[in-house]
């Protein structure tokens, strides 16, 4: 079977960790583990920390015409738009994802009432995973929040969309740190098989989408709805 051919697609990883450059993150090098991977099968990736930009809190496009000095979300959406998959990264605070995770999701809020040129909101076609770094219990708890997000206002979740490491409870190193034994977690099988695998399918679901135009646009195009179609929909008799 001959290696699928991924180099039409690009990948966009937005790490929300809460530390400026050039603070070393955790999370970078989880991410870095996956853009390998993207890069080696041919793809583009590409990482924004988006701690580094001025991005305004909001749920509207643009928050300079809601009376914000600057926001830089608007050039930051350029490339969100243009990439076929997206993988949001965060820490784990108190057992959350991050503050700037919680931002970023919100901002990608502002742009679901977006439409493509048949009427389906602009995420439709796209592809989303998330990696999480931390030191307490909470991986799959701030995945399910991530992902709930970016499958609501479009985008498409492939199998095992998700990866992670934590460390022990409690104060401790974090991922990528130096010890006697080498970097901590680059040795956690979990966390490498997952994050191959969610790698993998990203592009496997992203390739799809693309070859075939996204999703037909019957039952779920918005401008439809509003121009009076129904396809299948009938409510309820009373009786």
């Amino acid at each position: 079977m001959a290696n699928p051919d991924f180099s039409s697609l690009k990948a966009l990883y937005i790490n929300c960790t809460l530390k400026k450059s050039p603070r070393e993150s955790h999370t970078r090098k989880l991410i870095e583990v996956s853009m390998n991977i993207m890069e080696k099968e041919g793809g583009e990736a590409e990482c924004i920390r988006l701690v580094d930009h001025d991005v305004a809190y909001g749920v509207y496009p643009d928050m300079k015409e809601q009376g914000v000095d600057t926001d830089e979300w608007p050039e930051l959406w350029k490339k969100v738009e243009a990439a076929d998959i997206l993988v949001v990264g965060t820490p784990i605070w108190l057992g959350e994802k991050s503050s700037v995770a919680t931002k970023l999701i919100e901002r990608l809020y502002a742009m679901s009432g977006l439409q493509n040129e048949r009427g389906q909101y602009l995420f439709y076609g796209k592809a989303g995973g998330c990696l999480v770094t931390g030191n307490e219990d909470g991986i799959k708890h701030c995945a399910m929040g991530v992902l709930y997000a970016l499958q609501h206002i479009g985008y498409s979740i492939p199998p095992q969309a998700d990866a992670g490491w934590i460390g022990e409870a409690g104060p401790g190193p974090s991922y990528g740190d130096e010890s006697e034994d080498g970097p901590v977690g680059f040795d956690n099988e979990f966390t490498q098989r997952n994050t191959t695998f969610m790698t993998y399918n990203l592009l496997h679901l992203a390739k799809m989408l693309k070859e075939h135009g996204g999703y037909p646009a019957y039952g779920n195009s918005r401008k439809e709805w509003d121009d009076g179609t129904r396809w299948n929909f009938k409510n309820p008799e009373y009786r």
